[in-house]
């Protein structure tokens, strides 16, 4: 039997109650040794960030997950990170040798989002639902919605806490 392929999983990140039941998700269920997890931040663009104008179209430079963890660097991007959220992702990196990684893009997440999957080639991609009501996700437009209509791999989305 062959050695299976390396997948590499998008997880997209904004520490709500829903992308750390995605994380959650991701840890049960997708990943298998070897895999790869790119947590995928998307800032508002009027988000400050020192480098922003460097990498304002491509996001930031893939950033390890040891290296992420680090209070300098998360107030270098402008993150602050859901500590339950690495400890989880840090349990698979050590117990299944998973590679975790953390990209940085500012703007609008839907389109970001999608962008990311093409940039980073990735072979899925999740993301929580927070689960707004049809008068909100009309006015406001729903992240997950887009993504799944419009995104090039498959997309899991994993319902938030009710």
């Amino acid at each position: 039997m062959a050695a299976e392929k390396q997948r590499t999983i998008g997880l997209a990140m904004d520490y709500s109650s829903s992308s750390k039941a995605a994380t959650r998700w991701v840890a049960s269920n997708l990943v298998r040794p070897g895999d790869q997890i790119i947590l995928i931040h998307v800032l508002p663009k009027g988000a400050d960030a020192s480098h922003k104008g460097l990498w304002k179209s491509t996001g930031s430079p893939l950033i390890p997950l040891l290296e992420f963890m680090e209070m300098n660097v998360q107030a270098r991007y402008g993150v602050n990170p859901d500590k339950e959220v690495l400890e989880i992702l840090q349990a698979e990196s050590k117990s299944k040798q998973v590679e975790v990684l953390a990209k940085i893009y500012w703007g609008d997440a839907r389109e970001k989002l999608c962008e990311a999957v093409d940039d980073l080639k990735v072979d899925s991609v999740v993301l929580g639902c927070r689960g707004l009501g049809p008068l909100k996700r009309a006015l406001l437009g729903s992240v997950s919605n887009y993504v799944v209509n419009n995104a090039t791999c498959p997309v899991t989305v994993v319902r938030g806490p009710a």
